[in-house]
């Protein structure tokens, strides 16, 4: 796996092979980049962001966002196992001082009190996962998104998960097994 764009172009990342992590392709992730950057539906920009990874695995999303100028970002992954390759990929890149590890549930890291608002908001829990509503609910009523946001979500491409209750849709792209939501919270 390797990082695709910005500083840290073509520097490797080591991921794990298990049943419990699904790294995002290096297609996928690209395709994802691309339409942050040139779609005329998104106005977040990446430069000087600050990006919450949720089930962040070993961090593939987020060192990108770091690597193409986010000013921080925050991995939040549960497994032990996953979080110590997280932060081995991390000090391998030099990229420990912009970014804070956090290895504890999804649902325990939104219930707490979190004080940043987020420009880019990445979801990517297993596809067997269902309770990224809840999730969504719980960023929109504690507000730790800044009012031009982002909120991308990887699913499963059979999914449906009635996010249009929460969220404006702005574009969605399959690839594969995958597809990738771009979206708003609702006003």
């Amino acid at each position: 796996m390797r990082i695709i764009s910005g500083d840290l172009k073509g520097k490797s990342i080591s991921f794990l092979k298990s049943k419990t992590t699904r790294p995002l392709k290096d297609s996928v992730k690209e395709s994802i980049f691309n339409v942050i950057a040139h779609s005329n539906l998104i106005d977040v920009k990446l430069e000087k962001s600050k990006v919450l990874d949720l089930y962040s695995g070993i961090g593939s999303f987020g060192i990108e966002c770091i690597s193409r100028g986010s000013e921080e970002t925050t991995f939040v992954e549960k497994d032990k196992i996953v979080v110590n390759t997280l932060e081995k990929n991390l000090e391998y890149l030099s990229l420990i001082k912009k970014s804070i590890v956090v290895n504890d549930d999804v649902v325990n890291f939104l219930e707490s009190n979190i004080s940043t608002q987020y420009d880019i908001i990445f979801l990517d829990p297993p596809f067997a996962e269902k309770k990224i509503l809840g999730d969504l609910r719980l960023i929109r009523q504690r507000k730790i998104y800044k009012t031009d946001h982002l909120i991308v979500i990887h699913r499963e491409i059979g999914s449906f998960d009635q996010l249009i209750k929460i969220l404006n849709i702005l574009t969605t792209k399959e690839y594969g097994r995958s597809k990738i939501i771009f979206a708003k919270f609702l006003s």
